[in-house]
């Protein structure tokens, strides 16, 4: 690995257990980062740290349920005291709940996609915003999807959290403008993810983007030359 960007700086990545979580966080390994990486997936942690180990790079495992708050509010203090700086968070996790008519949604569904789509984001942006403001480069990546802006039959509870999720980080950009942080959002559009299978179960997940090819696109927005801020990216690829 000659060429490496990031290397000294802190990266947080959330959802790092399998899908685009984890081919952002072996990406940013790649480029110099140390990997912080975030999931309730103990073993498929430990998988994305092999990978991470294999090539060369270095993660740090964080094993975290971010539906819990006092779990979540906790990452910034423990993140200061281990590394004393935080350069990067991406926040790739997300839960579909169910897709179901909007009067059928029960609280055992509704529950686990704000807590991990909405609420989740705004404990992660008060406990990690200290130390991104500090970072000579700060960044920040949120994964969005095109139904938070345009409602859809049947995806509530999905699209309500995910809309709550980038008005948040929205907010949260334009309150930075003076400031060296940049915050975007980052919509993949299709990927073959555990998300995408439980949306559409019946689709060949071998026709669709895999999430190591859209990676570099997540980790270029976390670069020292980005400048884009307050922006939805969308994925161009095919």
């Amino acid at each position: 690995m000659t060429d490496l960007p990031l290397k000294d700086s802190v990266a947080l990545v959330t959802g790092a257990s399998r899908g685009l979580g984890a081919a952002t966080a072996i990406e940013l390994a790649r480029l110099g980062a140390h990997v912080v990486i975030a999931a309730r997936d103990d073993a498929g942690l430990a998988a994305t740290d092999d990978i991470i180990r294999a090539a060369g790079g270095d993660a740090t495992l964080l094993p975290a349920d971010l539906t819990k708050g006092d779990v979540t509010d906790a990452i910034g203090p423990s993140l200061y005291e281990r590394f004393g700086r935080l350069d990067i968070l991406v926040h790739a996790a997300s839960a579909l709940g169910a897709l179901t008519p909007a009067s059928h949604i029960m609280e055992d569904q509704w529950e686990p996609a704000f807590g991990i789509n909405a609420t989740a984001t705004w404990r992660l942006i008060r406990t990690t915003e200290p130390m991104l403001r500090a970072a000579p480069n700060g960044r920040a990546v949120v994964l969005t999807h095109a139904v938070a802006a345009s409602p859809r039959a049947y995806w509530g509870s999905f699209g309500a959290s995910m809309a709550a999720r980038q008005n948040l980080v929205l907010s949260w950009a334009a309150e930075l403008k003076k400031t060296a942080l940049r915050v975007n959002l980052f919509d993949p559009v299709r990927a073959a993810t555990a998300l995408r299978a439980a949306a559409y179960p019946g689709e060949d997940p071998t026709s669709l983007p895999q999430p190591a090819d859209i990676a570099p696109a997540i980790t270029a927005l976390c670069l020292p030359a980005e400048t884009r801020h307050g922006a939805i990216v969308v994925w161009q690829g095919t």
